[in-house]
């Protein structure tokens, strides 16, 4: 496998990740998101992602992962409210 490839797949399933990892640390999915694209800003300015697929990969999995993170968020909330 090349390494477009490999970043391809990477970016596709880091950044959502990140997401839903921040967000369960610190309790607040727009806190998750912010950090994540932070380390985001980061690798670009690093030079590690360089092409147009990768910033598209990136955003969609940024956008699945704050949309999963917002549901974890809010069922979490409901479920604490119920007891």
């Amino acid at each position: 496998m090349d390494l477009l490839a490999t970043k391809l797949i990477l970016a596709f399933l880091l950044p959502g990740l990140l997401v839903v990892f921040f967000t369960r640390v610190t309790f607040s999915h727009i806190v998750g998101l912010i950090l994540t694209l932070a380390l985001i800003a980061a690798s670009v300015y690093a030079g590690y992602t360089h092409n147009w697929s990768l910033y598209v990969a990136d955003a969609l999995s940024l956008t699945v992962g704050f949309w999963y993170a917002t549901r974890m968020v809010k069922r979490a909330s409901r479920h604490t409210k119920s007891e």
